[in-house]
């Protein structure tokens, strides 16, 4: 044969060989337009429920009453009857102050006292026998034994013997205040509680030199937790809702999970110039007594409530923006999942307020809608099945 019929006859051959072979791989690829498997998804119906309208502030706790203690006296101190973290009664001794110079006073101001009163008695037998002189001498008038100016020195004699015992009573007046004054300054070597409550700190031991109350350091504090005070700053923008009486809900980072209560008792007549903020103060009441004074806390004030509003959990909408009171979300018609906007409102804690875009009982995608489309089949998770995936 002739080569070029030769070369003809073997580009026939590898055309039909090469058409075999893309017919063949094309029937191993996977149809075009194949079905997309459904999503696994958890999904929940959206209820009314009761929301609460809050202020959220951060603030510390202290304690409402609370006393620093000093010594009114110096002197060296002679006994200590407590210690830290026992609990004392108003009135109730805490230390002893060296006062026997003071008690030397008390005894010489009640040898003052005695002495005047001797005095007084002294003074007033003189004033018996001027009086029994003065009527002598009026008798010895009338029978015309005495003279006139007997008369006068007898009733003068009387009026001096008055004045006399009248100056005896002030001495014993006298007297009796320095032995008060002396009294009260002995009193003062004994450091009582002014209140109830723990004691939180003593600084003196037996030995120490204490110094008067005006130069001294306090020696004691004693605190009463039984009542505190939540120190709170409110936006000026949320001032105006804040009123006396309102609740204040809050949590402590050393107790989780557990919520407290209080309630509004002041308002700052005027707002902080720094920041122009609004200084509240709430009473919390605390038996037992589980807080501590210098906790931070971070709460709410309740400013209102509200019935029949629709709310879910937040890690359900995507694309928040709480400037625009805007988000998204899934909704889940039949097997089928709608991306739709939504409007929001109030947010507390975890949930957040459904103003438009849904009405009670609709289905919405709770989890697993992160990998969602607009269109998509879901597949909903039941619990059987979400305890074997765990």
């Amino acid at each position: 044969m002739k080569p070029w019929i030769l070369a003809i006859v073997a580009l026939m051959l590898l055309i039909a060989i090469n058409g075999c072979t893309g017919n063949g791989e094309a029937t191993n690829q996977p149809a075009k337009g194949a079905a997309k498997p459904p999503v696994a998804v958890e999904v929940q119906a959206i209820t009314a429920s009761d929301l609460a309208e809050g202020v959220e502030v951060t603030g510390s706790l202290e304690p409402k009453f609370w006393a620093d203690v000093k010594t009114q006296i110096p002197g060296l101190v002679k006994q200590v009857f407590v210690t830290e973290w026992v609990r004392v009664q108003r009135g109730q001794p805490l230390a002893r102050i060296d006062v026997a110079e003071t008690e030397a006073m008390v005894k010489r101001a009640e040898a003052g006292i005695e002495a005047a009163k001797a005095n007084l008695a002294q003074m007033q037998v003189t004033s018996n026998r001027a009086e029994r002189e003065l009527s002598r001498i009026l008798k010895l008038k009338e029978a015309g034994l005495a003279t006139q100016q007997s008369v006068d020195d007898a009733k003068t004699e009387v009026a001096a013997a008055g004045a006399r015992i009248q100056a005896a009573l002030a001495q014993i007046r006298v007297a009796e205040e320095e032995f008060r004054q002396a009294k009260a300054r002995l009193a003062k070597g004994h450091v009582t509680s002014p209140i109830d409550g723990v004691v939180a700190l003593r600084d003196v031991n037996v030995g120490d030199l204490a110094s008067d109350a005006a130069a001294g350091k306090p020696i004691f504090r004693i605190v009463d937790n039984r009542l505190l005070n939540l120190t709170v700053t409110v936006p000026s923008a949320e001032s105006a809702r804040v009123k006396v009486g309102q609740p204040l809900e809050f949590t402590v980072d050393s107790l989780p999970g557990k919520t407290f209560t209080g309630r509004v008792m002041y308002l700052n007549p005027e707002l902080t110039s720094t920041d122009r903020s609004l200084k509240v103060i709430a009473e919390v009441k605390n038996i037992p007594e589980t807080l501590k004074g210098g906790l931070f806390a971070k709460g709410r004030i309740v400013v209102g409530k509200r019935t029949g509003v629709l709310q879910l959990s937040r890690q359900a909408l995507a694309g928040v923006d709480l400037t625009a009171k805007k988000a998204s979300l899934f909704i889940v018609e039949g097997e089928t999942a709608r991306l739709r906007q939504v409007g929001i409102g109030t947010v507390a804690g975890d949930l957040v307020e459904i103003v438009s875009g849904m009405k009670a009982g609709e289905k919405y995608v709770a989890r697993g809608g992160f990998v969602l489309k607009d269109g998509d089949r879901v597949a909903v998770a039941t619990a059987e099945q979400k305890q074997v995936n765990r």
